[in-house]
């Protein structure tokens, strides 16, 4: 998920593949199913449902479990999903947002708070932690997509405000509200995504010492391992 790309290099235990397949794949059906209830079951007439869907591809999940999710929408007309949001301080005072999806905020905000006081840190009020990011729109297209040069101009022509080239794809940040029309902009050239999603990016990183990067890994394996997170966003900056 989007989150976990702020603690990137960091590789799980050898065992743990199909075990995090399985939840990827888990959380990226339960946003297929939330999209596609609260709009279009046509992704084309869904920017939601579409972003979620490239998402699930991007991750290998099979056509079959993409369809099963769509459908599941129209199947369970009570269940009703929330999207909520905690923030917090995990160990080192790391400041920590976590976006849930869940049918039960009770039992979220238990399991949530849970994490945190065995990782040694704590829950805030909204706006605690996330005064130290920026929430942006942020789209990732694989390098062999387009080039440097013509994926910058595209940038400037769909209404962008940056456009930065890492070693494997190009990110592109706008504003959140306008998230889904530089993405249409992009897509009158582009067919494939890596991902489409508003991501809390930290204004300054929290520098974390080796002795103490163990213990940080494990309260974000634990925030990963929870079935009702989606995402969570942190300011550490492992040296």
């Amino acid at each position: 998920m989007a989150g976990h790309s702020h603690w990137a290099g960091i590789k799980h235990k050898k065992g743990k593949a199909d075990k995090q397949r399985s939840k990827i794949f888990s959380k990226l059906s339960k946003e297929i199913t939330v999209a596609a209830k609260l709009g279009d079951k046509d992704p084309t007439m869904n920017p939601r449902l579409r972003s979620a869907i490239q998402a699930a591809r991007t991750a290998n999940m099979p056509k079959d479990n993409i369809e099963r999710a769509i459908d599941k929408s129209s199947v369970n007309t009570e269940l009703s999903f929330e999207n909520l949001r905690y923030e917090g301080f995990g160990p080192d005072k790391v400041a920590v947002i976590v976006e849930t999806l869940t049918e039960n905020r009770n039992r979220t905000a238990s399991n949530i708070r849970t994490i945190f006081q065995k990782a040694g840190g704590s829950l805030g009020t909204q706006g605690s932690a996330s005064h130290n990011f920026n929430q942006l729109g942020i789209i990732k297209i694989d390098k062999n997509e387009i080039s440097d040069e013509r994926i910058f101009e595209l940038a400037i022509e769909a209404g962008a405000d940056e456009c930065k080239t890492n070693d494997d794809f190009h990110e592109i940040q706008c504003s959140v509200n306008e998230i889904y029309n530089v993405k249409k902009e992009l897509e009158k050239e582009i067919t494939n995504f890596i991902s489409t999603e508003i991501e809390w990016v930290p204004l300054n990183g929290v520098e974390i010492s080796k002795e103490k990067k163990e213990s940080l890994i494990n309260f974000f394996n634990s925030l990963e391992d929870d079935d009702d997170v989606q995402n969570f966003y942190s300011n550490a900056k492992f040296v």
